[in-house]
């Protein structure tokens, strides 16, 4: 059975062969010998099952190993697993991300996507009978029914071990403590402060606590890192404390840590999963435990502890002068100088105050530098001072983070280290996070499966926009649906000496006819400038996205596993290269070749090579010493085309891809009497396949003072960029010119004084949508951007 999901708490070790070993995934390299081993892991991430015609597919997740059977730190414990067919589908109807699995029967190949994701350099393939996954959601080491189960269920198997067998621990209420004695306590927090540098190598945490005694006690913390102090991220927080030193100091009592000390904290929300929040490899925690947060969480509930207004508040509400806390997601930051850093965030709601815009340096910005309009109306840029712009260096984008006493600062504002770029903004609210710790002041990452970022989530997901990178910003479908080609009768050119017209004279124009407009560059689709190159073919205009790497990689590697001896066409010469080596003690791997014998003849032996049973990146290795490649597989008994979702051809770095609509491929060989250079074009043709050219297509939103205007770039972009279509999917350069052209037309900043007037050419023409409803579109036309040495003025 491919897949069998146990029941919950099952040990999947007696449901496997006793011949069988567990390797670590951080030991797998191209090398390893797969036989007989087994790899297991958490499933973190699954994605989308794809379907390759005819009738298979395929499915990539990333487990992750939580435990080491080298008991050492691992550089890689995540690795992606591609499934194939039967396996991949059945994969993604039965088993969900967090469940556990055992795999066994899989092969090793190069991840094509490892310095993309950072993950383990190779992956593990899976398909066919050999293929055999054991799925359990759980691994739990206490009784299922305990309520604490679930808890420890979430924890690395390892360290649900050392909790369960570690001793009794004793817990002294607040009003109980004696001076000199170390102590465990529990406490509800009431009062704290953000972590800070003290005056040596350490940082302090200071918080005051109470329980049931109705003792409220001080505790001053002292920890070199920033991650062994509590987790504290609102008033009302449990927190438990190992081996604190109870001392009697200005009148009353207080906590301090000493040798061994350990601290957890847990949400004190009362229905709120008991989730704890240590950096601790291991801890105790059991039923009484359990009951204890739970005790706390309702007498905490029942007492006048808490304000009775949060001091949590969306961008939505806030008001100028206010004092808040925020909940947010981090999307970018950037510094200013050495005691200021912009963090730029949203909360999925919009501040109804005109908002400070701050402008920096590109090169300096982590995280996206631009967004769409619709998302930069949501965000909010907030200035961070002092001692808190060390601790925002550590922020990734992405993070979601609560910043405790934000100041709204309405009327003038100017941003420190930009005065010659950074203009005076009147009656603009800022937001900024002074220096020091009063009143809490500081910044937090919250975890993700906290109360606050789960109601976070949902209100950024009502946004339409898709933040991720699982869909393209530009919907292809609703793009090509009034796309439509021009007519070929419409005349093309224009010298820029027709009459000018404003957009709003446009739209009440006639179609068919070419316009002379001047309009500024408003925003564009799609905003990461790789989605734009598609492929087009000429006789069906279809046009489609470029396969994905991943897909390509997976189809070469199922060609690769059913590589098996064929008989050679009649015209082909069979033989064999050596690949380069991985590394100097890796063996050498010889894989099959064809060539034509007429081109041998004519001392051609280079020009044309037809390579089986290699990888995508074996592939791409021998391509760069012959001028023409031809993955091909074995198929019945014979040599075939590789599924033409992979490129049929290689040129050094350049892909070809042929139409599977349009293509009757089939392995002949090509003719090439009288031709100097075998081409893409000799090479399609002799294998039935049309071929597919890379071409780039893009929406403008263009704007003038009487109206805005939707056009499509695309059969001119070329002449537009200057570059071509198939250099922009190979050379970075040409990315380059694409990426600085746009970023020069539309800022970053999104600022309309700042975007340059541009004379277009503008064909007007009617799309037929099946007969149901025709519309009017615009695709620029016979434009080329040219840089000029001043910035004109508006022509109004």
């Amino acid at each position: 059975m491919p897949i069998q999901v146990l029941s919950e708490g099952k040990d999947p070790g007696s449901h496997l062969p006793i011949h069988l070993t567990r390797i670590p995934i951080s030991l797998i390299s191209s090398t390893t010998d797969c036989a007989n081993k087994i790899v297991k892991g958490k499933v973190l991430r699954k994605g989308p099952l794809v379907p390759i015609p005819p009738e298979d597919f395929i499915l990539k997740i990333v487990i992750h190993e939580e435990e080491s059977l080298l008991n050492v730190s691992s550089q890689y414990p995540s690795i992606n697993v591609v499934l194939f067919g039967a396996l991949a589908k059945n994969f993604s109807q039965d088993v969900n991300e967090e469940d556990v699995l055992v795999a066994s029967g899989f092969t090793v190949g190069k991840s094509p996507t490892a310095n993309k994701d950072n993950l383990h350099p190779c992956n593990l393939l899976l398909s066919g009978e050999d293929a055999c996954i054991y799925v359990y959601p759980q691994q739990p080491t206490l009784d299922p029914r305990s309520p604490v189960a679930s808890t420890l269920s979430s924890m690395p198997s390892a360290e649900v071990s050392r909790a369960a067998k570690a001793s009794k621990y004793t817990y002294v209420q607040l009003g109980d403590l004696k001076a000199g004695s170390t102590v465990n306590v529990y406490g509800v927090v009431v009062f704290f402060k953000q972590p800070f540098k003290s005056r040596g190598t350490d940082f302090c945490s200071s918080l005051k606590i109470t329980d049931q005694s109705n003792h409220k006690i001080g505790c001053t913390i002292f920890c070199e890192k920033l991650e062994d102090h509590p987790k504290i991220f609102q008033i009302g927080d449990i927190i438990r404390m190992h081996k604190v030193k109870a001392q009697f100091f200005n009148n009353g009592m207080t906590l301090v840590n000493t040798f061994g000390f350990s601290v957890v904290t847990f949400d004190g929300a009362v229905d709120g999963a008991v989730e704890p929040r240590t950096s601790s490899p291991s801890f105790h925690f059991d039923e009484e435990d359990q009951r204890t947060v739970e005790e706390l969480r309702s007498w905490a509930a029942s007492q006048d502890l808490f304000p009775s207004v949060s001091a949590l508040v969306s961008l939505s509400a806030v008001q100028p002068k206010d004092y808040f806390d925020l909940a947010c997601q981090l999307l970018a930051k950037a510094p200013i100088d050495t005691t200021c850093t912009l963090l730029r965030v949203w909360d999925g709601t919009r501040c109804p105050h005109t908002l400070l815009k701050v402008i920096v340096e590109l090169n300096v910005t982590e995280g996206p530098s631009s967004f769409s309009k619709e998302k930069e109306n949501l965000i909010a840029n907030v200035l961070v001072y002092d001692n808190h712009v060390e601790f925002a260096r550590q922020l990734k984008p992405g993070d979601f983070l609560r910043i405790y006493n934000l100041r709204a600062i309405p009327g003038s504002s100017k941003v420190p280290g930009l005065t010659s770029s950074q203009t005076e903004e009147v009656d603009h609210l800022a937001f900024h996070l002074h220096g020091g710790t009063s009143y809490g002041r500081g910044i937090q990452v919250l975890p993700e499966k906290s109360l606050v970022v789960q109601r976070l989530k949902r209100v950024i997901e009502t946004f339409a926009e898709d933040v991720e990178d699982y869909l393209p910003e530009l919907n292809d479908s609703e793009l090509l649906e009034v796309w439509s080609t021009p007519p070929e009768s419409l005349e093309r050119s224009c010298s820029h000496q027709i009459q000018l017209v404003t957009l709003s004279e446009l739209k009440n124009s006639d179609s068919d006819r070419v316009y002379h407009v001047r309009a500024q560059l408003s925003s564009y689709e799609p905003r990461r400038l790789h989605q734009a190159l598609k492929l087009f073919c000429s006789r069906c205009t279809i046009i489609q996205d470029v396969p994905d790497e991943e897909l390509v990689a997976g189809i070469f590697s199922e060609a690769y596993k059913d590589s098996e001896a064929c008989s050679a066409p009649a015209w082909a010469l069979s033989g064999s290269i050596d690949l380069p080596r991985d590394s100097p003690g890796c063996p050498q791997r010889a894989v099959s070749t064809h060539l034509s014998t007429q081109l041998m003849t004519e001392g051609k032996t280079k020009e044309l090579i037809f390579l089986m049973g290699t990888s995508l990146e074996e592939t791409c290795q021998v391509a760069a010493g012959y001028q023409n490649i031809v993955p091909v597989t074995s198929s019945s008994g014979h040599l075939a085309l590789l599924d033409l979702s992979a490129p049929f051809l290689f040129r050094g770095r350049k892909r070809y891809y042929g139409c599977k609509q349009c293509s009757e491929a089939a392995l002949k060989e090509p003719s090439a009497g009288g031709v100097g250079v075998i081409d893409e074009k000799i090479i399609a043709e002799a294998l039935g396949v049309q071929l597919l050219q890379f071409v780039l297509l893009m929406k403008l939103e263009l704007q003038d003072a009487t109206d805005t205007l939707d056009v499509f770039l695309w059969k001119d972009a070329e002449l537009f960029f200057g570059v071509s279509a198939q250099d922009v999917a190979t050379n970075q350069d040409s990315q380059n010119i694409l990426s600085q052209t746009m970023d020069s037309l539309c800022p970053q900043d999104g600022c309309v004084g700042q975007r340059p007037w541009l004379d277009f050419c503008l064909m007007a023409y009617i799309a037929e949508d099946d007969g149901i409803q025709n519309q009017t579109c615009y695709q620029i036309c016979n434009t080329t951007i040219i840089r000029p040495s001043s910035t004109q003025s508006d022509p109004a």
